[in-house]
């Protein structure tokens, strides 16, 4: 028998993720980014160490606004995935587990995250 008076909300815009959880997504969407941008890594690396010439080729296109675009959105996934696995370590040891702390460290490890972004960013340009 299905119960009738439960609230059905399947608008994920309109739907207000507490800060634990929008951390918790970013980390795994950032692990996702991580991998996907493993192959041009892979690939960046194979050009850099196969000669001169195609190191100053690679070096040339990370100059450009578009490789610097594309550095920095790596990177920024690099630093989000650290710091919320950090805190994701933390929590398994049974630091700040409650929920006061799990608030504070989610907070933290947003302010972290952007400031290491546009720090990141103004290193990049």
């Amino acid at each position: 028998m299905m119960n009738k008076q439960r609230p059905v909300n399947l608008n994920l815009f309109t739907i207000r993720f507490p800060r634990t959880a929008i951390v918790s997504i970013l980390h795994r969407i950032s692990g996702v980014l991580i991998f996907l941008s493993l192959p041009l890594l892979l690939c960046a690396l194979q050009q850099s160490i196969s000669s001169a010439d195609s190191f100053a080729h690679l070096q040339a296109s990370l100059a450009s606004p578009l490789g610097k675009l594309l550095a920095w959105f790596i990177l920024s996934a690099f630093l989000c995935h650290i710091l919320a696995g950090l805190r994701h370590l933390l929590m398994d040891m049974g630091v700040g587990e409650t929920l006061g702390i799990a608030r504070f460290t989610a907070t933290l490890v947003l302010v972290l995250t952007i400031l290491s972004m546009l720090g990141l960013g103004f290193l990049l340009w």
